[in-house]
């Protein structure tokens, strides 16, 4: 067995035993069931057992609902049954005249609910549950995400030495309930590197670490919290997540996949997050930032993210149908993105789990429907196709005076597709199964009552829409946007599905803890770097990711937050570790879109052979070496390595990122020159010092893995490098150094530098160099 194998081999095979453990970790604990609670609730208890096996026939869709009952609503639950006046549904304190558990508890597979052909089956547990609720008087209660958040009291906890903040209090809480305790916190190497990856999107440099490793003050780490908070790539790392929310991509989509020049909003986004731009102004401006009284040109810019969405440019489509379609996807977009709810169930009938009717899927959806736009503006074609009306164009000037965080690069003309509405109202229809050519009756601009009625005195436009969304009494927008930062942290939200907040999504995990960020996010004037500070300088943040037996056991997905975070880095961040380690990283905020490496063939066997980009012509120089998330989009054949780390391809909103495991990842990392390049310029500037091999190895160690390695980890790798000089070939060394475009650094010796080459290329594939630990 050759000795990389080996040395892969004691690398991976304690995660592949971790994996295997995991799996039979759950499955065992998965079988023991929770014990039912003293008090059952609605909200947590039953709700969730109506809406996956009843709600499909009994629930808000009036068009599916069979026998005129509706379990979701109590009064339609206790009233006379229509087929049978003398029975109820619900019998408060008595299950055995409530029509509904007399049906899920009989024996007669005729008279059974649901019925065996749905193949839909209570559990005894669900069973027990519905029984003891009647019994306590069935109590309904309004869906827990559609009620305004209240602060509740910081709980009290027996180990109060271990808080830093309130965060920690009432996840100290749950784990005092269920008999576990938070893990001690990370050792200071691993804590810095998750905090640099967290708020910067990069590892954090040599200088970086030896300075908090001999800081020993009390407030060392809020300190470094506060230096990478002020850091320009902040607002890089932190536009990322909004980039996928808002579905931003450098090419209109459809068939033809045109480029587009939208990137002036991507470098306002980076421009808000980084003078901390506080969440409700920050949204505002997006959604109608052209209606703002008196608006500047940078607020007109904020809107084009209502505009990053596909545009057609395709001859002989039914213009009508995809304007309709642009602004469903504006309309979605809010639902899922800014809400948290699947709005979109709605477009072609009555919402089948939450209480949205179709009427007001409409209602909302005219507040987009004003736009002084088509479907079809033009074919694809040269500069001037590159935004469509209404668009604004950035000048010279603009970037001099007013949008001065717009990296324009040269003098050309820079056009930017924005909102902008009609003179007069354009009218808005009920479309009949959600097709364009079928209108029903008109509604006006409108939102779920069941979420928070329409103010009358707000504008009935997207200004309106904006004030109703941040309203006090608004009880998703803030409980949304915290639990999405909070995934991006700890990588899971406190509401696992942080698209849905509806019927059908995950219960949250803390439902306090969350009501109380939500409420103090609003307190403090929706201040997002106060909110990230919170996050980070928690205790519960700080833990070490260490996994007992023990805890892996008991709460194999972390929902109870006894260790810290540990998962994969996306895929940009994979690319910006690399450059970064390596010294290559253009550090350049903002601009165009860049295409870097890429197989090729990909575009060119995907295209209509029309348009700027049919052929895919890789960019030079310094632009080989942006951040990842300046990789240019084209939609329909989106960056495949980046794809491969599970990047968003941007066709829709997306609040949250697959997590895929497969061997496609690991040849990446072997294979793609990005990743090869950086290893040979590594190895080069560390050959060119007056130091052994051990001391090179150790800094390209520290440079990557952002730890000194073990004495075990550098036997390992000095060898294999020692076993590298002797055995590699001229030949071979030429063809290994061949790769990417920096200038080789003369008088090194090829053969050590390939060498060197293959110990540092081994170091970026190991797991913990891509993984926050």
């Amino acid at each position: 067995m050759s000795f990389k194998i080996r040395f892969f081999l004691y690398i991976f095979f304690p995660g592949i035993a971790f994996f295997i453990q995991s799996c039979n970790t759950v499955s065992t604990t998965q079988v023991t069931e929770e014990k039912i609670p003293e008090e059952v609730s609605y909200n947590f208890d039953i709700r969730p057992i109506l809406s996956d096996k009843c709600l499909a026939c009994h629930g808000p869709d009036a068009n599916k609902r069979e026998a005129g009952l509706r379990l979701d609503v109590a009064e339609s639950a206790f009233k006379a049954l229509q087929e049978n006046p003398k029975a109820h549904a619900l019998v408060a304190g008595f299950p055995e005249r409530s029509e509904a558990y007399l049906r899920i508890t009989s024996p007669d597979t005729a008279l059974l609910m649901p019925p065996p052909a749905s193949n839909l089956k209570l559990t005894q547990r669900e069973i027990t549950l519905i029984e003891k609720w009647i019994k306590q008087g069935a109590k309904y209660e309004k869906h827990w995400a559609f009620t305004a958040p209240k602060k509740p009291k910081v709980p009290a906890v027996d180990n109060n030495d271990w808080p830093k903040n309130e965060i920690d209090y009432f996840v100290l809480e749950k784990q005092e309930q269920k008999g576990l305790e938070p893990n001690e916190e990370a050792d200071k190497e691993r804590l810095l590197k998750r905090l640099s990856l967290d708020l910067n999107g990069l590892p954090p440099t040599l200088q970086m670490m030896d300075e908090f490793m001999a800081d020993n003050s009390p407030d060392a780490y809020e300190k470094m919290v506060d230096k990478l908070l002020k850091n320009p790539s902040y607002g890089e790392k932190m536009a990322l997540h909004w980039l996928d929310l808002a579905r931003y991509a450098d090419s209109h989509g459809y068939q033809d996949d045109g480029y587009r020049t939208q990137w002036p909003w991507r470098d306002w986004v980076i421009h808000a997050f980084n003078k901390n731009m506080h969440y409700n102004d920050f949204v505002t401006w997006q959604l109608a930032g052209d209606l703002i009284p008196n608006s500047t040109k940078e607020q007109l810019l904020a809107t084009g993210f209502n505009r990053n969405h596909k545009i057609t440019e395709e001859g002989g489509v039914i213009p009508e149908e995809y304007r309709i379609m642009y602004v469903t996807d504006r309309n979605d977009l809010f639902g899922k993105g800014l809400l948290g709810v699947t709005l979109e169930c709605a477009h072609c009938h009555d919402h089948k789990y939450d209480p949205f009717s179709q009427k007001e899927y409409y209602q909302m959806f005219a507040f987009f429907n004003n736009v002084k736009e088509v479907g079809i503006e033009s074919v694809i074609g040269g500069p001037e196709t590159y935004a469509k009306k209404p668009l604004m164009e950035i000048t010279d000037d603009d970037v001099k005076n007013i949008l001065t965080f717009v990296n324009k690069p040269d003098t050309n003309q820079l056009i930017v597709s924005v909102m902008g509405d009609l003179d007069t109202l354009r009218k808005t229809y009920i479309l009949n199964r959600g097709v364009y050519d079928a209108p029903g009756d008109e509604v006006q601009p409108g939102t779920p009552s069941s979420i928070l009625p329409f103010d009358k005195k707000y504008p009935k436009n997207r200004l309106g829409l904006s004030q109703w969304l941040f309203d006090k009494k608004n009880p998703l927008t803030s409980r949304v946007y915290v639990n999405i930062l909070w995934q991006e942290f700890f990588g899971r939200g406190i509401v696992k599905t942080s698209g849905d907040f509806g019927m059908q999504g995950e219960l949250p995990s803390h439902p306090a803890l969350l009501d109380w960020l939500a409420v103090d996010f609003m307190e403090h004037g929706w201040d997002i770097k106060r909110l990230v500070k919170q996050m980070v300088t928690s205790a519960t943040y700080r833990q070490s990711a260490i996994i007992p037996k023990e805890k892996l056991a008991r709460d194999p997905d972390n929902i109870l937050l006894a260790r810290g975070p540990r998962h994969r880095i996306h895929a940009e961040f994979i690319k910006d570790l690399v450059l970064a380690s390596s010294g290559l990283l253009n550090k350049t905020i903002g601009g165009p879109s860049v295409k870097p490496y890429q197989p090729a063939g990909l575009w060119e066997g995907a295209t209509s052979g029309r348009g700027l980009l049919s052929v895919y012509n890789q960019d030079h120089g310094g632009s080989l070496y942006r951040r990842g998330m300046y990789t240019l989009i084209k939609r329909t054949v989106p960056p495949p390595t980046m794809g491969i780390f599970d990047a968003s391809n941007r066709d829709l909103c997306e609040v949250k990122r697959l997590k895929t495991n497969t061997p496609l990842q690991a040849l990446v990392m072997m294979n793609d020159p990005a990743v090869l390049e950086a290893s040979r310029v590594l190895a080069a500037k560390l050959l060119q010092e007056k130091n052994d091999a051990k001391e090179k190895i150790t800094k390209a160690f520290r440079l990557i893995v952002c730890r000194k390695p073990s004495e075990k980890e550098l036997g390992i790798l000095t060898a294999y490098y020692d076993k590298e000089l002797k055995t590699i070939t001229r030949k071979g060394a030429d063809k290994m150094l061949s790769v990417g475009e920096y200038p080789l650094t003369k008088q090194i010796d090829k053969k050590s530098l390939a060498a060197m080459m293959r110990v540092i290329s081994t170091i970026y594939n190991l797991e913990e160099t891509i993984t926050k630990s």
